[in-house]
């Protein structure tokens, strides 16, 4: 990956198009936004592969990320929380948050930071009706 510095960040050109770096979110993403959203990412998309290899069907996946920082050490994150809406039919509330252990072990962002960043998850399920 190769960053180009501007006036007010960075720029990279990847595969899927461009990424605005900054500090000053008015420029683009702020790294910990991208720290976040790549935690998130990387664990939702594990998850919803576990409930496929399962067949269990869902509807809808929502994740919401909450991130505590440490302003006494330059804003460190220090822990991230993600909370997971899953809409669907039958959900199994206890086999929701068994799942999410195993996407955690399977997450390579997750692992990643493991032993620097505390990441909780909660589960939220919601069934529809037919």
């Amino acid at each position: 990956m190769e960053l180009y510095l501007k006036e007010n960040g960075l720029r990279t050109s990847l595969e899927y198009g461009e990424l605005e770096i900054s500090g000053d979110e008015t420029y683009g993403f702020r790294p910990y936004q991208l720290m976040i959203a790549s935690i998130a990412g990387c664990s939702g998309s594990v998850f919803r592969k576990i409930l496929a290899k399962q067949r269990i069907e869902v509807e809808d996946i929502q994740i919401t990320a909450e991130a505590t920082r440490n302003p006494d050490e330059a804003n460190r994150i220090e822990k991230i929380t993600l909370h997971f809406i899953i809409k669907g039919h039958h959900l199994d509330p206890e086999k929701m948050y068994k799942n999410l252990a195993i996407a955690r072990k399977n997450c390579s962002m997750v692992r990643s930071v493991e032993n620097s960043i505390g990441i909780a998850e909660t589960v939220k399920t919601i069934e529809l009706s037919r």
